[in-house]
């Protein structure tokens, strides 16, 4: 059983993992290696016990609040390699979201809908950020994740694996997402991009297909988080 200690004094230096550092400091620390998060609420705490986050310590009053150290991200080529020739696979690659909502809510959207595999742009949020891991649920640790190095050069990557590049926007020559779901392919990488501006015009370049959500009632477009669970929904095969 981990020792339990009582503290009395809120300026106690133990404290200093949970009161002391932002996010952002948590996670660019090295001591201990690859940095620390925090998770909040039981079933978040629970699914980051499952999917083998090693807890560091625990800040305790009627309900769980932990803090848990990371595990080194697996790299882009990893997470695309290893897989039978001809088995389907479906990924998704997010362009510079920075909202730490949106983070979460699309890794909950990957997970729920049966996403393989998510990849962020270098500009993306962490999504790890302690709000991304509360929108989410714990779904961030359900879903393998990889940070590309350099985008959209890391696009070749995809392809040398047999991915399709499928950017959601609003180009003049898209196909619709159903023309998309109809289509028969086996690895599909669906490219959405950043709140506001959506996919940079590189994304849309280095892209093999441009597809869009029909709209009506005048709206031109979905938030990001929206528009990854309608294209994982769509894109499913049952």
């Amino acid at each position: 059983m981990a020792e339990l200690i009582t503290i009395e004094d809120p300026n106690d230096p133990r404290l200093n993992d949970y009161v002391a550092l932002t996010d952002v400091e948590l996670r660019r620390r090295r001591e201990p290696e690859e940095g620390l998060f925090i998770a909040e609420g039981e079933k978040v705490i629970r699914r980051a016990r499952t999917a083998g986050y090693r807890m560091r310590s625990m800040l305790l009053s009627s309900k769980w609040i932990d803090v848990m150290q990371r595990k080194p991200l697996s790299s882009a080529a990893d997470l695309l390699a290893g897989t039978r020739p001809g088995e389907r696979r479906r990924v998704v690659i997010f362009e510079d979201i920075v909202d730490h909502a949106n983070m979460g809510a699309a890794f909950r959207n990957a997970a729920a809908l049966g996403v393989d595999a998510v990849f962020l742009t270098p500009r993306c949020a962490d999504p790890f950020y302690r709000r991304s891991v509360k929108v989410s649920m714990g779904a961030v640790f359900a879903v393998p994740h990889a940070r590309l190095e350099s985008w959209p050069q890391d696009a070749d990557i995809f392809r040398e694996h047999g991915f399709v590049l499928a950017a959601l926007c609003l180009s003049e020559n898209s196909i619709t997402l159903d023309e998309l779901a109809a289509r028969p392919y086996d690895r599909l990488a669906l490219v959405l991009g950043t709140e506001g501006e959506g996919l940079s015009a590189e994304a849309l370049r280095a892209s093999d297909e441009h597809v869009r959500i029909p709209m009506e009632a005048g709206v031109d477009s979905l938030n990001v988080a929206a528009a990854s669970a309608v294209a994982f929904y769509a894109t499913r095969r049952v």
